[in-house]
């Protein structure tokens, strides 16, 4: 990773957090929970040591936020998703492409995936963020049942669904050979067009 030099610029300090946090996914990426240091983040956003603390209380906090980040890039697609509206591929497209889920942020996601395991403050930052993947999707695969006549359990067939798209994503990011992203999709379209038909329950 290039070194940088401190750039003295006039920035709100929404837009320092923001450098700080873009920052942080940078030396993720690179190098994974090993690159995530105080140094690495200083240089690759110009900033010095104290502004972490001053924004964050503490590079646990940043982390925090990096993932709050991450995550809201994945959230976006559902909430321009109108429900009544909504179709089986569509919502697909967004859980399984959606945001951060490309293969170059392969190193960022186990990152904070390892990190969630053993740190209180992602800990409680996952709950929150799952919480309302989970209730945003289940809302749009409950509002299509209805549409079909169907009453689900919309919050099963969620989990069930975010779990089989993050281990097709993480299957397709350890080696593309082994599964293209149309059989991917194809996958997870089956199990939510089963659970819309009354043919799979969660």
């Amino acid at each position: 990773m290039a070194e940088k030099q401190p750039r003295f610029e006039r920035l709100t300090a929404d837009q320092r957090r923001e450098r700080l946090v873009e920052a942080s996914i940078n030396c993720l990426a690179a190098e994974g929970i090993q690159g995530f240091t105080v140094d690495a983040i200083c240089r690759e956003a110009g900033s010095s040591r104290g502004l972490i603390v001053h924004h964050f209380g503490s590079k646990d906090a940043l982390l925090a936020a990096v993932y709050a980040e991450v995550f809201q890039n994945v959230l976006v697609g559902l909430d321009a998703l109108d429900p009544d509206t909504a179709t089986p591929e569509a919502l697909v497209e967004i859980v399984l492409s959606g945001g951060f889920m490309d293969r170059k942020y392969l190193k960022v996601w186990l990152a904070l995936w390892g990190e969630i395991s053993v740190n209180p403050g992602m800990q409680a930052e996952h709950r929150t963020l799952n919480t309302t993947f989970r209730e945003k999707l289940a809302l749009s695969l409950q509002a299509m049942a209805h549409k079909r006549g169907k009453v689900i359990d919309g919050h099963g067939v969620a989990i069930l669904l975010i779990s089989l798209a993050d281990g097709l994503w993480l299957q397709q990011s350890i080696d593309q050979s082994l599964l293209a992203s149309d059989r991917a999709k194809e996958l997870c379209l089956s199990v939510v067009n089963a659970a819309l038909t009354g043919g799979l329950t969660a």
